[in-house]
């Protein structure tokens, strides 16, 4: 299953509180490392959009106010497909942000 980094960001915040809610507003932090960090607004709808793609595959449940035109998701909590997820991600080795420099 592919995962954008903002997904793995959340799967990964939601392993660590285990079987506690996660506050959204906690997912917010991704952003902090960016040089150029988007608006506001940019980062609440990629944010939302990562959380309900997330619902859709089964990874995460949402826990909010549903209407029929509009999800508010206030919480998210792992399920089991997740929890397997979280612990295959930790296993993988991270990246890290090198970079060549050129000899003169």
């Amino acid at each position: 299953m592919r995962l954008s980094k903002l997904q793995k960001y959340i799967v990964l915040q939601c392993f660590d509180k285990k079987y506690n809610q996660l506050d959204r507003k906690v997912l917010v932090n991704f952003y902090y490392s960016f040089k150029k960090k988007p608006t506001k607004e940019i980062q609440v709808s990629n944010i939302t959009n990562s959380i309900e793609r997330l619902i859709k595959k089964g990874l995460v449940n949402g826990y909010g106010q549903f209407t029929q035109t509009k999800n508010f998701i206030h919480k998210i909590n792992l399920t089991r497909l997740g929890r397997k997820i979280a612990i295959k991600l930790l296993g993988e080795q991270k990246k890290l942000p090198l970079r060549l420099r050129k000899n003169k």
